[in-house]
């Protein structure tokens, strides 16, 4: 278990934007070279235009110029709300994952993180058959 990545996106779940659904996430992206990139959910009172944990921290890695070499995410939620059960990243945000790494070549490691749980699943796990940059080759 990488409990500095999970500390960093906890930590950036405290920065959450989430006046409207209570439910901080966040998100810390590991790199090869060992930077990690964190980002958390933002809300919008145009429920559809809010932005997931980890979409915020892959967009601040390829602002930054990151484009490849992911090697791990970490994606914690409430621990006040829910079953406390390990939370996954949703359908959108797995394809968006799918793509960074697609372009490092790499199958990241996700920890999906409960309150008492670490659930451990490989992207390709959680997005299987997945549609990327090589299908437009």
């Amino acid at each position: 278990m990488d409990n500095d990545l999970i500390a960093a996106a906890r930590k950036a779940a405290q920065q959450s934007y989430s006046p409207y659904s209570k439910y901080p996430v966040g998100a810390a992206l590991r790199f090869a070279d060992g930077s990690i990139v964190t980002g958390t959910n933002i809300e919008n009172a145009s429920y559809g235009l809010a932005l997931c944990a980890e979409t915020v921290a892959v967009s601040k890695a390829m602002a930054d110029g990151v484009r490849g070499g992911l090697e791990a995410v970490a994606v914690t939620g409430p621990t006040d709300r829910g079953d406390g059960a390990p939370i996954t990243p949703c359908g959108r945000c797995r394809q968006v994952l799918n793509e960074l790494a697609a372009l490092g070549g790499t199958d990241p490691l996700i920890f999906c993180v409960g309150n008492d749980d670490v659930r451990e699943v490989r992207l390709s796990q959680l997005l299987p058959h997945a549609f990327g940059p090589a299908h437009l080759d």
